[in-house]
């Protein structure tokens, strides 16, 4: 079974830098496509970026030059270094590992990133 431990979420003033931290267990990892997501109240989660198994990146534009997905596959974690925060960037993130060999997607619990002016 594929577990997903997010860390790393907090209070932080406006342009301020969090690291996002999320943990797998039980999946191949390295073979894995990885990706953060985040949502608001009312609104529809939303992809906020994305690497592949070969180290491709994808990210919203939102927050393109601001923030950088990067992956270990040693340690089984992926990160999301987000730099120059805005209030808008405040949410509930995810992280997601998709299994390459089935597709199945698997999700961690959220951690709450807050941003103040």
């Amino acid at each position: 079974q594929v577990q997903l431990v997010e860390s790393g979420g907090g209070l932080v003033q406006a342009g301020g830098s969090l690291t996002l931290s999320c943990a797998a267990s039980g999946s191949i990892f390295s073979v894995d496509d990885l990706a953060w997501y985040r949502q608001t109240p009312g609104k529809q989660r939303e992809l906020v970026a994305s690497i592949t198994r070969g180290g491709t990146t994808n990210y919203a534009d939102s927050v393109k030059g601001r923030f950088t997905i990067s992956r270990d596959n040693a340690k089984k974690t992926v990160y999301l270094q987000m730099n120059s925060l805005k209030p808008e960037d405040a949410a509930l993130y995810y992280c997601k590992l998709t299994v390459r060999l089935t597709g199945h997607d698997y999700w961690g619990q959220g951690t709450q990133v807050t941003v103040s002016l």
